[in-house]
């Protein structure tokens, strides 16, 4: 379950409710779009109501997204959505609980009024909790863990202190008793927070055009010069793209992430040298010694299981498309999932694409692969009552697992 968060336009000031998955702030007032951007995970504030009383904000980390986890005899995966008390106090609720599901949250930013605790679990620790539960009572070893379609946050709860109790400041609720004359929290106070929260305007870098995208893209693409880009050090940077054109007017365009790989640990330069090390049941052609590796992977959420199935069976069957088409103005699909979270994935789909796991899998973490260049590829699809078919590849993609992974 996600959860809604307010925030007010940049432009009129107007309150605007977001989901969680949310990067494109439509405003419904003055029509203008920007797109949210932080240097690290978002921060946010649980609603109180204790007036104007002096609020502390206690950190809680959260992640939530896909775990996938190489062990010796193949590849594990499952959805997590865990949260972590953030700072070494027990008396503090170890969770929140349903709360940032029931209520509507804003973000915090520098100058937000009142004092923020330091966060002392990082990102790894609560990572690797996530992981956990995937390994079997700690026996077996783990050669390689990804965490794809992931989103972190941090969410503060706040409390305040009155006649020396400290009080949970959205129920108001008793949490601790407070020693009198002593600031407990001082050496775990965030004294000077330097994150911050930008808006970036959705216009082309290029040509000055309105980019477009859907509420949760990750990538906005510009209608008049056929380019795209994602966001990065806080200003939109371009994507290569390319579009396979479908043979029907009413194709729909689903997105993929093509990246050309070379690894080293296991030297994998060319498709050949894939086949190879996965030893596929390919009979390996000339020709393949001279094709460049490319691996692929949706640029979309989905359930784990389907994209490492996705993702596998295009990055064996290296299907030889051509990408000529011109940017679909219909039916496209929004891409979701960044080129980072992609790249995570690169030694799932080795490890999911090998046949014999036990010789290759503990191997992975020797390998380390670099990328040439990517793309986002926009495939066209059939549609069905039930699926979305591919007609090059033969793929086909349930429509609720679509539906369920803009959730994830």
């Amino acid at each position: 379950m996600g959860f809604t968060i307010e925030e007010e336009c940049p432009q009129c000031g107007a309150p605007v409710e977001l989901d969680e998955t949310d990067r494109l702030l439509r405003c419904p007032y003055c029509g203008v779009s920007s797109f949210l951007f932080s240097d690290e995970y978002f921060r946010l504030i649980l609603p109180h109501k204790a007036g104007t009383r002096e609020m502390i904000y206690v950190p809680y980390l959260r992640f939530k997204g896909s775990v996938f986890s190489c062990h010796v005899n193949g590849v594990r995966y499952r959805i997590a959505d865990i949260t972590r008390l953030s700072v070494p106090f027990k008396r503090f609720p170890m969770s929140l609980g349903l709360r940032p599901q029931t209520l509507t949250m804003r973000f915090a930013k520098a100058d937000t009024a009142g004092t923020f605790l330091k966060e002392f679990i990082q990102t790894d620790q609560l990572l690797a909790a996530a992981e956990k539960p995937l390994v079997n009572s700690g026996r077996e070893e783990v050669f390689y863990r990804a965490f794809i379609g992931d989103a972190v946050n941090l969410i503060y709860l706040p409390m305040y202190v009155t006649q020396n109790t400290l009080f949970d400041g959205v129920t108001h609720t008793p949490v601790a008793r407070v020693p009198k004359g002593q600031d407990i929290f001082r050496s775990i106070i965030d004294q000077r927070p330097r994150w911050s929260l930008r808006f970036l305007a959705t216009l082309c870098p290029r040509c000055g055009w309105n980019l477009e995208g859907e509420k949760d893209s990750v990538v906005l693409t510009c209608g008049n010069c056929e380019s795209a880009w994602e966001a990065k050090e806080g200003r939109f940077v371009p994507v290569d793209m390319a579009v396979v054109t479908g043979d029907s007017p009413e194709a729909s365009y689903l997105p993929f992430w093509k990246m050309s790989v070379q690894t080293r640990g296991v030297d994998i330069t060319s498709y050949a040298d894939f086949i190879r090390a996965t030893n596929q049941p390919k009979a390996i052609q000339k020709a393949w010694e001279k094709t460049e590796m490319c691996f692929w992977c949706p640029a979309f959420k989905i359930r784990p299981k389907r994209f490492l199935d996705l993702s596998r069976r295009l990055t064996v069957s290296q299907e030889a498309i051509d990408a000529d088409g011109r940017l679909p103005q219909k039916n496209r699909y929004p891409a979701t999932l960044p080129l980072s979270e992609a790249i995570q994935g690169i030694k799932v789909t080795l490890a999911g694409s090998a046949v014999n796991k036990r010789k290759l899998i503990p191997r992975l973490p020797d390998i380390r692969p670099s990328i040439r260049r990517a793309f986002l590829v926009y495939l066209p699809f059939h549609e069905t009552v039930h699926e979305m078919i591919q007609p090059h590849t033969c793929l086909s993609i349930n429509k609720k697992s679509l539906e369920f992974g803009r959730f994830l």
